[in-house]
């Protein structure tokens, strides 16, 4: 794609198709069968490729896993996770949630939680039924490809941030093709078993997971929709004299 051609579409459309593929966007946990065209995917990665980084790093490295391959990798890690001494073991290559939750940070994230298990009818006493469902991150959800993202192991936090803007617009091109994705750092612990699988360098550290395909409509766990704070809840301006923020009506 050139990035200097004019919009495809009139670009009064613009704002609706674009906001529309990034509100629509939701983690999706049960996806159907049906494959995804390897040309597809790598028209969804050509998009992306395309994300902001700092002074043009591109920090992104992407591995695709399907059929057999993907199969090999999900029971690698199914087998770490159903035995509690390796779990015990795992280290994150790097923190990706607090070491101490406070609020509201814990509050959103047990209200997501108690929302997911609600719909899939699992009860807070029910441990067995948890570990099978935090299980299913490891099999992709069922999706059709896997996504394995991995960065440089010399680069900094800022890398990070570049990697956030190229998974949100990888998942953003994506759901304009009328697909669903799922963000995963479900994977992060098992780094060495996804490196041992995927033959990576000892200079390549996990990022996270991504679950690609096409929504199962009929499973109660796609009907989750995460609550989001109004714009009103983080945003401050602040006047031109400098006074303090100033309230949004």
């Amino acid at each position: 794609m050139n990035r200097l051609l004019p919009p495809p579409v009139p670009e009064s459309q613009l704002p609706a198709a674009v906001d529309w593929a990034i509100v629509s966007r939701r983690a999706i946990r049960a996806f159907l069968p049906t494959p995804v065209p390897r040309a597809l995917l790598l028209e969804i990665l050509d998009v992306a490729r395309h994300s902001a980084s700092g002074v043009n790093m591109q920090p992104w490295q992407v591995h695709v896993l399907t059929g057999a391959a993907q199969q090999r990798l999900s029971a690698a890690i199914l087998r770490a996770h159903d035995d509690p001494a390796t779990l015990a073991g795992l280290q994150e290559p790097y923190p990706y949630y607090p070491a101490h939750w406070v609020s509201p940070f814990l509050e959103r994230r047990r209200q997501l939680g108690w929302q997911l298990y609600g719909l899939l009818g699992i009860t807070r006493d029910d441990k067995a039924r948890m570990h099978a469902q935090h299980a299913r991150n490891y099999r992709f959800f069922d999706a059709p490809a896997g996504l394995i993202f991995t960065v440089h192991a010399a680069l900094a936090q800022g890398s990070l941030i570049d990697y956030g803007m190229f998974l949100q617009s990888l998942m953003v091109a994506a759901r304009a093709r009328g697909l669903d994705t799922c963000p995963q750092v479900a994977f992060t612990p098992f780094h060495h078993i996804v490196a041992q699988q995927l033959g990576l360098p000892d200079t390549q550290r996990l990022v996270c997971g991504m679950s690609l395909g096409y929504a199962d409509p009929s499973r109660p766990e796609n009907a989750l929709v995460s609550p989001r704070e109004p714009v009103a809840g983080f945003t401050h301006f602040h006047d031109d004299e400098g006074s303090g923020p100033v309230p949004l009506p």
